[in-house]
């Protein structure tokens, strides 16, 4: 029996297999583990190891031509590029002008540049090095304009001379950076040697190399990064942790400022407009300023442009002017562009040759006749010759002081259409400008309307302020009213364009009157006079010839509410277009505002 258990017990056993070797496993397990590691190592190397590659600063600043440089105004790089001629720096004229200073006039046609300080014109043809002040010879080491193709180009260093800036040159790449923004900047100090990249990231290219101790101008802050320039013009960002603590601080350079001057009336003026269409109507001055009460200034429409060289045609009397120097009134005389369709505007202004002769006929005139001022009513420019109609105030305003004569010029109320007219550059040259408050709705207009509703008056007020001193604007109103006639179109209603928002159910002509005319007008067909609060005005109707009539009157009250105006905004006077459309009455509404 326990020989038989044992052998049972033996049966029970199971056999074995092979040994395992598991050397090799753990060994390629440890290798991969090895690989896995120093892959991430090296990804976590990669990521975090600033890039040493450097962008091609030709590419980044743009610089193609040999001749070319990067500009760098007040820390910003612009699209427009500098020239490097003849160890000097040029700026496109269209880049000085939008830029640095707006003063600069070039004249396409006879290739002259010229500037105007608070006392003198200057003058210079292109390729020279020399140029006038007045009449007095100036010389300087290099061209002063440079004409290439359709491009001219300005001297730096003679901008320079009438322009508030400094500028540095620098090479590789070729570039100058100007500094035309006086005042508070951010700096700061960079307190460990490193580098500035094209963006915020140690991955972005290198633009520039900057040393522990050097300054740097803080353009834009951001979290991590903040974007500078060096002193030397390179632009690009920094790692704010190797910036220092930025610092305002505040920098300027010597430069006098001009001065400018004006002749301006001790109290308020008070002009009428005096509409003089021949000799005769001279000798009925007297009578004309009999008739109003309180004008300290009278402007006979005397002169008007007369050709394309520059001549002017005159009305002038110098007797007219005698008598009105007897009785207190001072005459500025009106040189108009509209009389003479064949003269042309555009042309006289933008040829230096013919704008001086003009200039020079005016003040010849002013001089023979005794004048005391000019009134300029230069109307319905083009835009093509806004820069240089403002170049002829600044040169006529200079002769104009010279002689002691009194410059206001007549401008429209401000619309985007006559921005060019530039009523703040006039207002620097010119004494006085005038808003001419008037003409809202006309014969050409697309509807019919008031002359010169409240509204209009106050806006044209608001905007001119926003460019001319209160002290230098005179509001001109209007005597006159626009009596529409209106005539229904055929089928009105009845067609599509009948559905239009804008459409007008009716055509129209229109006449002119002064105020007396008008109400009687009115009165004699019956009109009722309704006063319309958004109109400042009386609006009436009536029907005659089977037409319709309708007039925004021009009264005493109409006058009284624009006066206001005048007087809420301290505006330096009224002007009134035209003495004789008037009536007595209104000049005691007239006194009361303008004493």
């Amino acid at each position: 029996m326990p020989e038989t258990g044992r052998v049972k017990r033996q049966r029970n056993r199971q056999p074995r297999g092979p040994k395992v070797n598991m050397a090799p496993i753990l060994v390629a397990i440890a290798f991969i583990v090895v690989v896995l590691f120093v892959a991430f190592i090296s990804t976590l190397i990669k990521k975090y190891t600033p890039t040493k590659e450097r962008v091609d600063l030709q590419e980044y600043y743009k610089v193609q031509g040999v001749d070319d440089m990067a500009l760098i105004l007040d820390r910003q790089l612009l699209e427009e590029k500098a020239k490097f001629w003849d160890g000097h720096v040029y700026l496109d004229y269209s880049a000085v002008r939008q830029y640095l200073n707006q003063r600069f006039y070039w004249d396409s046609n006879e290739n002259i540049l010229r500037y105007t300080t608070e006392s003198d014109v200057i003058s210079v043809n292109a390729g020279e090095n020399s140029y006038m002040v007045g009449k007095k010879d100036n010389t300087t080491e290099y061209a002063i304009v440079k004409v290439d193709g359709e491009a001219v180009y300005l001297a730096l260093e003679f901008v320079q001379q009438y322009t508030n800036i400094d500028f540095t040159v620098n090479a590789e790449p070729n570039r100058v950076q100007i500094t035309a923004a006086w005042g508070e900047i951010s700096r700061a100090d960079v307190k460990k040697k490193t580098a500035i990249r094209v963006k915020g990231g140690i991955k972005s290219p290198i633009v520039a190399d900057v040393a522990k101790g050097s300054r740097v101008t803080v353009i834009d802050s951001g979290d991590n990064w903040s974007r500078v320039c060096t002193e030397d013009g390179m632009i690009g960002y920094l790692k704010n942790n190797k910036l220092g603590e930025v610092q305002s601080e505040t920098i300027s350079r010597p430069f006098e400022e001009p001065q400018f001057t004006h002749f301006l009336k001790e109290g308020p003026v008070s002009l009428g407009w005096h509409q003089v269409t021949s000799p005769e109507a001279n000798d009925r001055v007297a009578d004309v300023l009999q008739a109003t009460k309180g004008i300290n200034v009278i402007s006979p429409t005397w002169f008007y442009l007369n050709d394309n060289d520059g001549n002017i045609y005159s009305l002038a009397s110098r007797d007219y002017v005698t008598y009105c120097h007897e009785q207190g009134v001072e005459v500025w005389g009106l040189i108009s562009n509209l009389e003479n369709p064949e003269a042309d505007t555009t042309y006289v202004m933008t040829h230096t040759s013919t704008r001086d002769y003009l200039t020079n006929q005016v003040i010849a005139a002013a001089i023979e006749y005794d004048l005391d001022g000019i009134n300029l009513d230069f109307e319905a420019l083009s835009s093509e010759a806004g820069d240089a109609y403002v170049q002829f105030i600044r040169e006529l305003s200079i002769k104009c002081e010279n002689n002691d004569l009194v410059l206001s010029v007549d401008n429209y109320v401000p619309t985007s259409y006559t921005a060019f007219y530039n009523r703040a550059e006039q207002a620097v040259f010119a004494d006085y400008i005038i808003i001419m408050a008037y003409d809202e709705h006309y014969s050409g207009s697309e509807d019919i309307g008031s002359v010169s509703s409240i509204g209009f008056v106050q806006n044209g007020v608001k905007d001119t302020l926003k460019e001319v001193p209160a002290e230098q604007t005179i509001l001109a109103l209007p005597f006159y009213s626009r009596i529409w006639e209106l005539t229904p179109k055929e089928g009105s209603g009845e067609d599509v364009e009948s559905a239009s928002e804008d459409y007008v159910p009716y055509t129209f002509t229109c006449t002119e009157e002064g105020m007396q005319t008008t109400e009687d007008i009115c009165t004699a067909n019956g009109a009722k006079m309704v006063w319309s609060e958004e109109d400042g005005q009386y609006v009436a109707e009536y029907e005659s010839e089977g037409k319709r009539h309708k007039v925004w009157m021009e009264n005493e009250e109409s006058l009284e509410q624009k006066l206001k105006v005048m007087k809420d905004n301290n505006l330096a006077g009224a002007a009134y277009w035209k003495l004789g459309l008037e009536r007595p009455t209104a000049w005691d509404t007239i006194i009361k505002y303008v004493n």
